[in-house]
């Protein structure tokens, strides 16, 4: 028997039968994506299985180590996650600050947490367990974005739509990015340390390339509009972090 038939045979002995099999089942066949950030009362509502028997089975394998349980901070703007944490004891802060939406919230349980569920990585390796080696549009989708949006599954077509211009850029290293900015307002984002930048593009076409330089640091830093006209423009980029980046210039 492996250890995971041994775990859950274990879970049997606390929890009901049908969510149990549920559980088992989407371990052994489920796509990587569906097994992390879970969420209790969709699967329930999904599988038609009553929610407290869903939620004690949760809770009773986070307890057994098949999986484990995240208390995410949520923008109720985006629905992107701001804070990801093992406990209620490192929710902290009275306030989280959301750079993709430019707004603060005041931290409360029932509108900006969600409490969601991923495999071990000791039952099952999914791809959400090594985020730095994820696509982009799957780190969207498996990190940044919360269960409470659903994404459709053309996403990665959705994102390139938006996108003027993106890199994966790893720890330590620099790239400088040469574009043409149209009129508007676009978005440099980068989702895995939460660093936006807004710029306000309006007025003639520049006659000469203007600049902009952004550092990707651990700690977020709220920046200011800055204003740029239409064409030209060389963006340099640095990553002071200990992982990857993935900064875009979304439109």
């Amino acid at each position: 028997m492996s250890e995971a038939e041994t775990l859950f045979a274990a879970l049997r002995q606390s929890s009901g039968d049908d969510a149990v099999t549920m559980l088992e089942r989407m371990v052994r066949d489920a796509p990587d994506h569906a097994l992390t950030k879970i969420n209790a009362l969709d699967l329930a509502a999904k599988e038609g299985i009553g929610e407290e028997q869903v939620i004690a089975a949760l809770l009773n394998a986070v307890g057994l180590g098949i999986f484990e349980m995240s208390w995410n901070v949520m923008c109720p703007s985006c629905a992107g996650v701001i804070s990801a944490n093992k406990s209620l004891k490192t929710l902290d802060r009275a306030q989280y600050h959301c750079a993709f939406c430019a707004a603060g919230y005041e931290t409360t349980l029932d509108n900006l947490v969600e409490v969601t569920f991923t495999v071990s990585p000791r039952v099952r390796k999914i791809a959400a367990h090594n985020p730095d080696a994820l696509p982009a549009a799957e780190y969207y989708r498996q990190i940044f974005w919360s269960s409470a949006i659903d994404l459709p599954t053309d996403l990665e077509k959705l994102l390139r739509e938006v996108t003027l211009e993106s890199i994966d850029l790893p720890s330590g290293e620099r790239a400088i990015l040469s574009l043409r900015l149209p009129e508007g307002t676009l978005i440099v984002f980068n989702p895995v340390t939460h660093t936006a930048q807004f710029l306000d593009v309006r007025g003639e076409e520049a006659s000469e390339r203007q600049n902009l330089s952004m550092i990707f640091k651990n700690v977020q830093v709220p920046a200011e509009t800055l204003a740029f006209r239409p064409g030209p423009l060389r963006l340099a980029l640095e990553n002071r972090t200990d992982s990857r980046v993935l900064p875009a210039i979304w439109i």
